[in-house]
């Protein structure tokens, strides 16, 4: 990635002109004003290269840390002796010459090994998000081909049956039919929509179901939303709609109520169940998918209950916010 390839060689530049600093201006007269300070930076440059390119990579990727230390300071400890006695040639004693320079051996490479720790640390987390997003973003997709196709095929078994009964509705379904196969192809895509048009294809859904159930449910349907500034994950609330009218029961009255106050959403449905296996089986796949998509989508933030009796509720409560 070039920006954090820059930040690296910024961070090292910004370190070396600091150590250089340090070295000349602040101990000059102790380390460097009788000493060659370009022969002493040109080996700590080697060691520390050394060990960020070949050294590091090699014992952390078999976990030897221990020996890892261990080399390092005896790789610093004859790196300073070099330096003392064949380049300076100050004739110190062992002690002497670990107190004036070894210190500054250390830091460097201490630094930039902590530094290539970090990058690399960095680095891993980065493909871990990358990796977990891709399987987010495939289960999302696995779990929306399941939606689209079921709804689809729902409706138009409906338009077949009254293709033949009452064709005079015909039109107008496969109208609603279209302006809801325009959403889930071109809007459900985006990662959250627009709730105004979430809601338009609810709407139009529940217009839908209502030629379709006419003389055999009644549908209570009450909407209530303060604001329609807010986004949401696209069909999600479909499913809960959806199960309430595949699993009612004949002649029995379906109740949709949906709140927003506040940030917080609320779907209550309620139907009476068409028998008690009814409920307990293939409904519960609708709703599997569901809670799968919200704990992706929504984790935390979300309440999902379900009542399984003769009179069936399901209810969301989820912060938009």
């Amino acid at each position: 990635m070039p920006g954090k390839h820059i930040y690296r060689i910024l961070i090292h530049l910004l370190f070396w002109a600091l150590f250089i600093f340090i070295s000349l201006f602040v101990f000059s007269d102790y380390y460097w004003k009788e000493n060659p300070f370009l022969q002493y930076f040109t080996i700590l440059l080697a060691l520390v290269y050394l060990n960020d390119v070949f050294l590091l990579p090699f014992f952390v990727r078999r976990k030897m840390y221990a020996l890892y230390v261990l080399l390092i300071g005896v790789v610093a400890f004859f790196a300073t002796q070099l330096y003392c006695n064949f380049f300076a040639e100050c004739g110190c004693s062992v002690p002497k010459c670990l107190s004036n320079y070894l210190w500054q051996t250390l830091v460097p490479l201490i630094f930039f090994s902590f530094l290539w720790v970090l990058f690399r640390y960095l680095e891993n987390q980065e493909e871990i998000l990358r990796v977990r997003k891709e399987r987010t973003e495939m289960e999302l997709q696995y779990l929306k081909s399941q939606i689209n196709p079921h709804v689809l095929f729902n409706n138009l078994n409906t338009i077949y049956s009254y293709s033949l009964e009452k064709p005079r509705q015909v039109p107008e379904m496969i109208l609603m039919l279209s302006d809801n196969l325009k959403y889930v192809l071109y809007e459900s895509d985006s990662s959250k929509v627009s709730l105004d048009k979430e809601m338009e294809y609810i709407d139009n859904y529940i217009r839908f179901q209502k030629i379709r159930t006419e003389n055999i449910k009644e549908i209570n349907y009450e909407k209530e939303i303060d604001d329609q500034g807010y986004f949401i994950a696209p069909l999600l609330l479909i499913a809960l709609i959806e199960n309430a009218f595949k699993h009612s029961a004949a002649n029995s009255t379906v109740d949709i109520q949906i709140r927003v106050e506040g940030g917080t959403l609320e779907c209550l449905c309620t139907n009476i169940s068409k028998i008690q296996e009814d409920s307990g089986t293939s409904a519960s796949i609708g709703l599997e998918n569901l809670q799968k998509r919200l704990n992706l989508l929504y984790k935390d933030k979300h309440e999902l209950s379900i009542e399984a009796t003769d009179v069936y509720k399901v209810k969301l409560r989820l912060n938009l916010l």
